[in-house]
């Protein structure tokens, strides 16, 4: 099983520290939430930058709001960053939550679902070489990948997984291992009764921060502020993982359901836990 470094948001200038180090560790990719109207850096930039400064590791959101973007738009950055990186961009894709992100955009939250539905067969299809429509040619660069990026979704509902079947290569679950267990076999039953060949790709999320109290104090703090719009960030904020024990003991259970990939995110701006991290592994 791979694991990846989900990135902090509060300091982007630090990134290249930690893709740096993580490029030199075990790690196979660098991961980066996605907000809007958040201090946080847009992840497509940020993650060409970070795929600039690496060589190997690959790059991914997680998960990037596409309904919140212009679709020709979206799949003309995400074609570049792909075939320019060789292939290294993970395209981890959902809907969002947050109402002021939508309304920044002026599209409307209740409509989120049904937008990224209708862009998934437009990426495909512009990635793939075809014309837009209506008198409008192709959108490149090529991809790496004929037929785009990898892309995972993440969500929690019936509609959301069954997206993986439909449209993606993986789903990326944001939950601990009592909870991804299912949301797993959920996926691969559907990937079967979608008639697909092989198996969906399964990556899970977990929070972790490990260093001294004040990085556990600076992540819980983080999270907090993060997922204040939930109205229960406190919940979020006990699922943390603070110690090298309770890490491997996840990363074990994960292993035990099938999971492909963990990503460890760190919410704390100490680029010393990818060294940490790494130890543990």
């Amino acid at each position: 099983m791979n694991v990846g470094i989900g990135l902090p948001i509060s300091d982007p200038a630090t990134l290249l520290t930690w893709a740096r180090r993580a490029e030199d560790g075990p790690f196979t990719t660098l991961g980066l939430l996605d907000r809007l109207v958040y201090d946080n850096p847009e992840p497509l930039i940020a993650l060409a930058v970070l795929a600039g400064a690496t060589s190997r590791i690959r790059v991914q959101t997680e998960v990037l709001l596409a309904p919140l973007r212009d679709t020709a738009l979206l799949a003309k950055q995400t074609a570049t960053l792909d075939r320019m990186t060789g292939g290294r961009l993970v395209l981890g894709l959902g809907v969002g939550g947050r109402e002021d992100d939508h309304r920044a955009t002026g599209y409307d939250l209740r409509t989120r679902g049904r937008r990224l539905d209708e862009q998934l067969p437009l990426l495909r299809h512009l990635w793939s070489g075809g014309p837009y429509g209506d008198g409008v040619g192709p959108i490149g660069p090529a991809p790496a990948r004929p037929a785009g990026p990898e892309v995972l979704f993440g969500g929690f509902k019936p509609v959301a997984l069954e997206r993986v079947a439909r449209w993606g290569d993986g789903f990326l679950a944001a939950a601990l291992p009592s909870w991804a267990g299912g949301l797993f076999d959920t996926v691969r039953e559907q990937w079967r009764e979608h008639g697909r060949a092989g198996a969906p790709r399964l990556v899970a999320q977990v929070n972790v921060a490990l260093g001294p109290q004040q990085v556990v104090d600076e992540a819980r703090d983080a999270m907090h502020a993060y997922y204040a719009f939930t109205g229960m960030p406190e919940r979020m904020v006990a699922d943390l993982l603070t110690t090298p024990k309770a890490v491997r003991e996840a990363l074990t259970a994960y292993a035990d359901l099938g999971a492909d990939e963990v990503m460890c995110y760190c919410h704390g701006v100490d680029p010393a836990q990818v060294d940490r991290l790494a130890e543990l592994l």
